[in-house]
């Protein structure tokens, strides 16, 4: 899993029809400190976030495990918006 920030959005009108009315979120890669890693990912969102959320997100097969991207063209997918994150 990885922990991001919600950068922006991305519009397309022509795309595989397994993936019509998906949302598709573009999500800066950030450390647990909350640190860009200067990394970016495009990600199916399940969990209606928004720009400026704090999210985790799912890569690889595994992001094809919800009940949204079920058997879809998916690597990568928003499945949580962060309340908190606490190192010791």
């Amino acid at each position: 899993m990885l922990l991001g920030k919600v950068a922006g959005s991305i519009w397309a009108t022509q795309k595989d029809e397994k993936l019509e009315g998906v949302k598709f979120l573009i999500v800066n890669e950030q450390t647990p400190e909350g640190n860009d890693t200067g990394k970016y990912v495009v990600a199916i969102d399940t969990v209606q976030a928004g720009i400026g959320d704090v999210v985790l997100v799912a890569a690889g097969s595994s992001a094809r495990q919800t009940e949204l991207t079920k058997d879809k063209p998916v690597d990568a997918v928003i499945m949580a918006v962060v309340d908190k994150v606490s190192l010791k």
